[in-house]
């Protein structure tokens, strides 16, 4: 079954020997690897390696949001804002301390117009209770994004000139 799935440092002949838990054992060291190659491919825009990266990031480390994280940041890449919103929500729900979550949903929620002032209230939340500078950051620029170009209003068509 996985006589090729492992075959990165197995020792010869090993692979008969090796149950199912032993193998995912043996590759939960990999962990942070993988969801940092799932990011990476996300970034190639190579969604399929991706998804196949933190699906197995997910089966090594279940209880783990991260790569529902990774999940949820492709669909926002996709700008499948409802289904993005939903896997954050999730991730949000199981782990209220989880900022970068909380702020990406917040980042989903920009994009939806109703839910716009909810996704400032969790932009701000998880930039301020966050220690992470990154998630500071990102909360930082999401809320200059919403002020300069999300917050204007449209102009009529009559003042528009070509």
């Amino acid at each position: 079954m996985y006589k090729y799935a492992h075959a990165k440092a197995l020792p010869f002949g090993m692979e008969e020997q090796m149950e199912e838990e032993n193998i995912l054992q043996y590759f939960a060291e990999d962990y942070s690897l993988i969801i940092e190659a799932g990011f990476v491919a996300i970034k190639q825009c190579d969604e399929i390696a991706a998804r196949r990266l933190f699906k197995a990031a997910e089966i090594l480390h279940p209880d783990n949001p991260t790569a529902q994280l990774g999940l949820g940041y492709i669909e926002l890449n996709k700008l499948r804002v409802s289904q993005a919103a939903e896997i954050f929500g999730n991730i949000v729900r199981d782990h209220p301390e989880h900022y970068l979550a909380k702020a990406l949903l917040g980042v989903a929620y920009l994009l939806t117009p109703d839910k716009r002032e909810e996704g400032k209230q969790l932009i701000v939340e998880a930039g301020e209770k966050s220690d992470d500078p990154t998630i500071k950051n990102l909360s930082s620029v999401c809320l200059e994004w919403l002020q300069k170009d999300l917050s204007t209003k449209p102009l009529p068509v009559s003042k528009v000139s070509f």
